[in-house]
């Protein structure tokens, strides 16, 4: 098999840990996500490095609001600086930043900060980041179908068409439209789960889980899952 066929397209991951970690070295919580930050920008330097074209990441789900307000405040303020001091980075790299996911409960002066960076990196083209922010599968599903609800009610869309629509049209009206499903999703920390993450564009996707806390996890971790993933054998339900 040539190499390049064995690189992912899309690779996401479930960045999970950065708590655990920073409790067993006596901090908060909110530590962890800090130094998790470095793990961010190790695997999308890798990325890049390695031709991958889509990089995407769990970094903070709709169920993620029930948490203590000081840690969500906290995670929030850490989102707002890792862009700010990222985008140099992320301009020397053609990295082109996207942000998915129900960004109607993030504070103005966040979207006014994602916003920015989308602008300034959107002629990048050697890498997608994409960052699901307060962001759910189910959520994304039901957003979805009242997206299609109001076409039809609002006659853009009729029965006729809703009855012949296939996978890949429904596919346009996820918050994903345009972005290939992943090749491979990678969990850290040892938990085996999706944890309600891209539940409909995960259909096909090859796992791995691995019990490396997310701040542990860097170039050397990030190219051991590809090395795995090229060793899979995707067949789609059919037989080879």
């Amino acid at each position: 098999m040539e190499e390049s066929k064995r690189i992912p397209v899309h690779v996401s991951i479930i960045m999970d840990g950065n708590g655990r970690w920073a409790e067993e070295r006596g901090h908060e919580r909110v530590y962890g996500h800090a130094a998790g930050v470095e793990s961010v920008r190790a695997c999308t330097e890798a990325a890049v490095e390695t031709g991958v074209r889509y990089l995407s990441l769990f970094a903070f789900s709709e169920e993620n609001w029930n948490r203590p307000e000081h840690e969500v405040h906290t995670l929030m303020e850490l989102m707002v600086k890792a862009m700010r001091d990222e985008l140099p980075t992320m301009m020397k790299n053609g990295v082109r930043f996207v942000v998915l996911g129900n960004r109607a409960r993030l504070s103005s002066s966040l979207n006014e900060m994602i916003d920015d960076c989308e602008a300034r990196t959107a002629a990048n083209d050697r890498l997608v980041l994409v960052i699901f922010l307060s962001y759910s599968g189910k959520w994304d599903i039901l957003q979805a179908a009242k997206k299609l609800a109001a076409e039809i009610s609002s006659g853009q869309a009729d029965e006729e068409e809703l009855l012949s629509m296939g996978v890949d049209g429904f596919d346009r009206y996820l918050v994903t439209a345009g972005i290939p499903d992943p090749d491979l999703i990678i969990r850290t920390s040892g938990e085996c789960r999706l944890s309600n993450y891209l539940l409909w564009q995960a259909a096909y996707s090859e796992f791995i889980f691995t019990g490396v806390l997310w701040p542990d996890f860097r170039k050397e971790e990030f190219r051991a899952a590809l090395a795995e993933y090229a060793r899979r054998d995707r067949r789609y339900g059919r037989v080879k």
